[in-house]
């Protein structure tokens, strides 16, 4: 198993920043990707972007080219996301989460924290 916590949501006015974190730990070698996701009430949870665990190549969202910044520290079994010029329409619930594939659709993610709130106003 492996178990994610994230940290670092909250209140944020529009343009400004957050940076989230995401501690995995337990069986972390079976690890290929770690995502990041989004959910906003009465929304379906969606991607935000996502980085290989070994080679830290990334891959966002449309929403968050430009603006978001993935990141990890493999000796600390960290990840982050940086997130910058950020709109109301970021205010979400945002889940880290684990796959032991490669990909951008939540069912391919098998492992996944209990989420953090950003509130963007305007």
């Amino acid at each position: 198993q492996v178990q994610l916590v994230e940290s670092g949501g909250g209140l944020v006015q529009a343009g400004g920043s957050l940076r989230l974190s995401c501690a995995a730990s337990g069986r972390t070698f079976r690890i290929l990707t770690m995502g990041w996701f989004r959910q906003a009430p009465g929304k379906e949870r969606e991607f935000v972007g996502a980085i290989i665990w070994s080679a830290g190549s990334t891959a966002y969202a449309d929403s968050a080219k430009g603006r978001f910044t993935i990141s990890r520290d493999n000796a600390e079994n960290m990840v982050y996301l940086q997130m910058n010029s950020l709109k109301p329409e970021d205010t979400a619930v945002y889940y880290c989460a684990a796959a032991r594939t490669y990909g951008s659709r939540a069912d391919e993610y098998d492992y996944w924290g209990q989420g953090t709130q950003v509130t963007v106003s305007s």
